[in-house]
């Protein structure tokens, strides 16, 4: 291998977005011109870029709305973009929510609604259920994100204190023909679970949802409480005939970015091997166990020999605990390089493929063999950062942050070790 470590590393992590870039993975997916219009919505952190590559290839004229995360927009001609908050939603993604509800209003068979959904359209979609307020679904937002649930967990949550989540703004579209354009950003590549499914049945139900709070102690304020517990915050469910006319595409997954990476390890002559594109637990509890691999690979050539790259994605998550910047890509590298203790030959990069891990705008970090000895004689306590959920503070203090700015496009986390 004669490219350095950290550069091969980053160059796979660029093979992974590249793979998901809209540009690509749009135009094979479009559907026919239909007899009436065609109208365009979507929400999420790549649907701008979604918008503008159908914008590019589309044969006919249309129109529509997406909304895309701050700083995420990009030129359209005929779709106009709204830019609203990420992870926590505000006023502007409550009010693009209700307009795109009402754009649907009032078509025909003969319509053709192109649905783009992409990771983060949860938050950009906030518009709330009957007796629950756009305070509300903050103050839940946040603790959902602090209590350790996981994805499909929060958007079960999401889904059932929403107007238009669950099934919802598809059903609006009823009776025009509804075709999903997804960029899957959660574990699965369940479509109820990318931006809580707007527009696909869910089979969950309020009670679900109820449990899940109870299970995080989540405090809910009483319209919430009364939304779940009365039953009418139920959402649409699989064979309701609203929904007949949708069909579901996946255009980019995060499988497809795994095995991009994977090309690019081969090609300079190191095997990949991917350990899955779901992989979901604590991020500590998941560094620690790839450090056991690891080092497994290292000592013994087992289950693969090296030198190799261990590639995986999915998403994991972070019980907040401490007062540091947080980010799961970073707290997975942090525990990873406290478990390796600074074993020779082993380099890992870890990042969100959107360009922002947690609430920071850092994809993530990178870890080589040198990273503890350099973070003692920086003064840093490595055990401290993570008990303390600093994995940011940490690896910016060393230099060794991933900044990629905004990717538009988003297929969830993505983790390569290098094993030399």
């Amino acid at each position: 291998m004669n490219t350095p470590p950290r550069e091969l590393l980053a160059q796979m992590f660029a093979a992974a977005v590249n793979a998901a870039q809209p540009e690509h993975c749009i135009p094979p997916h479009l559907p026919a011109p239909p007899r009436g219009r065609t109208l365009v919505i979507g929400a999420g952190k790549a649907s701008a870029a979604m918008a503008q590559a159908l914008e590019r290839y589309w044969p006919g004229p249309l129109s529509g709305l997406v909304v895309t995360r701050y700083g995420y927009a990009v030129p359209c001609e005929r779709i106009e973009i709204v830019e609203a908050a990420h992870p926590v939603p505000d006023a502007a993604g409550r009010e693009a929510a209700a307009r795109l509800l009402a754009l649907v209003s009032g078509l025909t068979a003969d319509d053709l609604v192109i649905c783009l959904i992409s990771g983060g359209g949860s938050a950009l979609l906030p518009l709330p259920g009957a007796g629950v307020t756009l305070e509300d679904k903050q103050a839940i937002n946040r603790a959902l994100l602090k209590s350790g649930a996981t994805i499909a967990e929060m958007n079960c949550v999401r889904r059932h204190l929403s107007a238009i989540k669950g099934g919802r703004l598809a059903a609006a579209c009823h009776p025009a023909r509804v075709v999903n354009l997804l960029i899957s950003d959660v574990p699965g590549d369940n479509p109820m679970d990318i931006a809580s499914g707007p527009t696909v049945a869910d089979p969950t139900t309020c009670a679900d949802a109820l449990e899940i709070v109870r299970r995080y102690g989540i405090a809910l304020p009483a319209g919430a409480r009364v939304l779940l517990e009365s039953g009418a915050g139920e959402t649409v469910k699989p064979g309701d005939p609203r929904l007949a006319g949708v069909t579901t595409r996946l255009v980019a997954t995060p499988q497809m970015a795994l095995e991009a990476a994977a090309r690019v390890a081969e090609a300079a002559g190191l095997p990949a091997l991917i350990l899955g594109d779901s992989i979901e637990g604590e991020a500590r509890d998941v560094g620690k166990v790839m450090a056991g691999i690891a080092l497994q690979v290292r000592q013994r050539n087992q289950p693969v020999a090296a030198p190799c790259v261990l590639l995986s994605g999915g998403e994991t998550t972070v019980t907040v605990r401490g007062r540091g910047r947080g980010g799961r890509n970073v707290e997975f590298l942090l525990s990873l390089a406290v478990a390796l203790n600074g074993a020779t030959g082993i380099h890992a990069v870890a990042g969100d493929t959107d360009g922002v891990d947690g609430q920071e705008e850092i994809a993530g970090a990178f870890v080589a063999p040198d990273t503890l000895t350099r973070a003692w004689a920086a003064g840093l306590r490595p055990r401290d950062r993570l008990d303390d959920n600093d994995g940011h503070g940490f690896f910016e203090a060393l230099g060794d942050s991933l900044v990629t700015g905004p990717t538009l496009t988003n297929v969830n986390d993505f983790r390569a070790v290098l094993i030399l």
